[in-house]
This record gives C-alpha cells, sequence and structure tokens, in this order.
C-alpha cells in the first residue's frame, strides 16, 4: 500500500525525522513519505475536510479534470481550482500528461500528539 503520513511536528522533531529520512535514502532504503506541519492549526489549515473529500474523490475517479471534478462535488469552480493547486503542492495530488488528476497514495494517515510539539 503506498501511504504518506502527515504530522505535527516541533523543529527538533522535524529534523530528527529528516535525519532519519537522509539516512534510509543513503542507504539505498525508500522512506515513508512524510508531510509535517508546526501546529495544528497549519495542518488543519492546508489540509481541509474538503480538500480531503475532494482527494477521496479523484481516488475513485482518477483522470478527471477540474471543471468536472467541480461538478461532481457540487462546489464552486473557483474554489476546487484553488484546492487542487494547494493539493498539488503538498504533492497530495498530481497531473497527467493531459491535464488529468490522480492521487500518488493509497492511504494518508494523520497524525498529532496531545503534548504541545517540542
Amino acid at each position: 500500500m503506498n501511504r504518506i503520513e502527515i504530522e505535527v511536528l516541533g523543529s527538533r522533531a522535524a529534523l530528527a525525522a529528516f535525519a532519519r529520512a537522509w539516512r534510509q535514502a543513503r542507504a539505498g532504503r525508500k522512506a515513508t513519505p512524510r508531510l509535517a506541519f508546526g501546529s495544528i492549526g497549519e495542518l488543519f489549515s492546508a489540509v481541509t475536510e474538503k480538500r480531503l473529500e475532494l482527494v477521496r474523490h479523484v481516488s475513485a475517479h482518477e483522470g478527471l479534470q477540474i471543471r468536472p471534478l467541480a461538478r461532481a462535488l457540487r462546489r464552486d469552480y473557483k474554489n476546487v481550482h484553488s484546492d487542487v493547486q494547494a493539493l498539488l503542492e503538498l504533492g497530495l495530488l498530481e497531473k497527467d500528461g493531459r491535464g488529468g488528476l490522480h492521487a500518488p497514495f493509497d492511504e494518508i494517515v494523520i497524525r498529532a500528539g496531545l503534548r504541545k510539539a517540542a
């Protein structure tokens, strides 16, 4: 299963995660893709409920372009376009050669500790 882990990490924990990924890459092992945010607010600002719904829909209907996607989700084209751009930047969506969208991951794991990240 191809998955990405999204986490809330403080600066020390983020540096430690980067160092682990670097060591794995140098050893020729594939590291699990990760996105890290400094706070739960940043995470929820970037990965909203509407954006997760959009990713789920694209995952089930690969190759859709933005206008048909907006229609299927019954959302305004401009808002869907903005969400798609944000998700492309995060790597949670990708475009094919014809502009069709697809979700590169089968699973998104979101992790946020209860204690403040160090």
